[in-house]
């Protein structure tokens, strides 16, 4: 059997290649991570909701009531938290060092809502606003948002603080490559509390004086095949390459094994005479950055996604419980043998779930590891089992894998551990086949609607299924997925390869 050189690393690193030194780092890692971007937004929510309660609560106080409050007076109201908002995030007040140290920032906050009430107040003469002068409302609305963000900040940095010495909150990066090139990074990045990176170690296929075994303090862990593996171990945020842009051929070869991960990948312009448009960069302190690749599906798209996979996925359950109900009782009166039956899938990450299903063969000649496709007329698969494959009633188990989080309502298919075409494992059939991990696998996926469902007997099969895959993940958005949800029955028409 011949493997592609790209081939040979993913084959590698799934086989655990990794050194015992990169494991224990690895290891010692916090597994209750807090993005730092979920956190911003958080902080910006609560701020946004607690000023809009501030700004009714002082109206209230000074006034004879909230009936009093005309529709002009309550779109400063609303108009006030937006504006500080805005201001907050246009002064850095939400990078993790403003919230862990809140002194130097709290005195902008403060300005910054002064001004705010200032904008309100110019608004509410511009326009003219009867408030038969009850004008104490804007004072009082001060007032209380001072002491807010006063207390507010105090609280979140203490949080920060704790969650920053638990290893909990940061951006797990590591740096591609070694020697005089990484060690002017990181004199340049400075102190490492300044930003929220942690820097884990560094990768590189060199040796000896080119690429030495530390650099300023932090150690190299291994060769670039062997990062691949580490960075879903320890979750990897950031890989920042530090690379000449002249070596174009050596940084194309490190891009092919790398974007198979769920990562941000970043080229170190530190130094770089080449240079390009302010939008081409994004910075790690005063290092510039030139953005390759973006994790897919991040932040608070990731709260969104996970938010409509919860409430869809309830209420299938509630809508298609008589349909699993009579499933099972068929299921278990047509051959001996458990209604429900587990395999294990390559989900996130190329995290190996456990993937509820309904039997659909006899017991006694069930394939849990998938060896052996499944084709038309195959004696292993009961009368039932038929039906319920070609109209993919046995997926709907998955939707409790969905609200246990193991899956997604709409997303690439897991595939099986074992499955293979022509007696080759499918990540040796398509090259960056493990990338269509970098998101949750899906119930259901763009493949899917557009006839890419059943049997894979040809390498040509699996390949379009990816390549459908990888499609999902560069378009994916809440309509989108919405729209693969409402296109799924009609594509459960066409069962040709469905067996």
């Amino acid at each position: 059997m011949t493997f592609e050189p790209q081939q040979r690393l993913e084959t590698n690193a799934m086989r655990g290649s990794l050194n015992d030194h990169a494991r224990a780092v690895a290891a010692s890692l916090s597994t209750e991570a807090i993005s730092p971007r979920l956190l911003a937004g958080a902080i910006q929510v609560i701020e946004a909701v607690a000023l809009l309660l501030i700004g009714g609560l002082s109206w209230l106080v000074s006034s004879q009531g909230m009936a009093t409050l005309g529709w002009g007076e309550a779109m400063l109201v609303i108009a006030a938290p937006a504006i500080a908002i805005l201001g907050i995030r246009w002064i850095g007040g939400y990078a993790v060092a403003a919230l862990r140290n809140y002194l130097p920032i709290l005195s902008r906050i403060l300005i910054g809502w002064g001004l705010t009430i200032a904008i309100v107040a110019a608004g509410s003469f511009f326009f003219e606003l009867e408030t038969d002068g009850r004008r104490a409302w804007l004072g009082i609305m001060f007032l209380l948002g001072a002491a807010f963000f006063i207390l507010e900040r105090v609280t979140v940095s203490a949080l920060v603080e704790r969650w920053t010495k638990a290893g909990r909150l940061e951006r797990r990066a590591v740096i591609v490559g070694g020697g005089e090139l990484a060690a002017e990074l990181l004199t340049a990045l400075g102190d490492p509390t300044s930003t929220d990176v942690r820097i884990c170690g560094l990768f590189d296929d060199r040796s000896g004086d080119r690429s030495p075994e530390e650099v300023a303090g932090v150690p190299k862990l291994g060769t670039v095949s062997e990062l691949v593996e580490f960075a879903r171990l320890a979750r990897i945020d950031l890989l920042i390459v530090t690379l000449p842009m002249s070596a174009e051929s050596r940084v194309l070869q490190l891009l092919k094994q790398l974007w198979v991960l769920p990562v941000d990948i970043r080229i170190s312009a530190l130094g770089n005479k080449l240079r390009f448009t302010p939008r081409s960069y994004s910075y790690l302190g005063p290092v510039p950055l030139i953005d390759l690749f973006d994790r897919p599906i991040a932040g608070w798209n990731s709260l969104l996604k996970r938010a409509f996979d919860i409430v869809f996925a309830t209420l299938a359950l509630i809508l298609l419980s008589p349909v699993m109900l009579i499933t099972a009782i068929l299921i278990r009166l047509g051959s001996p043998g458990p209604v429900l039956f587990r395999q294990k899938r390559y989900g996130f990450n190329n995290e190996v779930i456990d993937v509820l299903k309904f039997r659909s063969m006899y017991h006694h000649m069930r394939d849990p590891s998938a060896k052996i496709a499944v084709t038309k007329g195959d004696p292993r698969v009961t009368p039932i089992g038929r039906f319920i494959r070609r109209t993919s009633i046995d997926e709907l188990p998955q939707l409790v894998n969905v609200l246990r989080g193991d899956l997604s309502l709409v997303g690439p298919r897991p595939h099986a551990v074992n499955a293979h075409t022509e007696n080759r494992l499918w990540d040796q059939v398509v090259d960056g086949y493990f990338a269509r991990h970098k998101v949750k696998p899906g119930v259901t996926g763009w493949a899917q609607i557009n006839g890419w469902r059943g049997e894979v007997d040809t390498p040509e099969k699996i390949r379009r299924r990816v390549e459908f895959d990888l499609q999902y993940i560069e378009r994916w958005s809440v309509p989108f997925d919405l729209y693969i949800l409402m296109m799924t029955p009609f594509s459960l028409i066409n069962a040709e390869n469905a067996y």
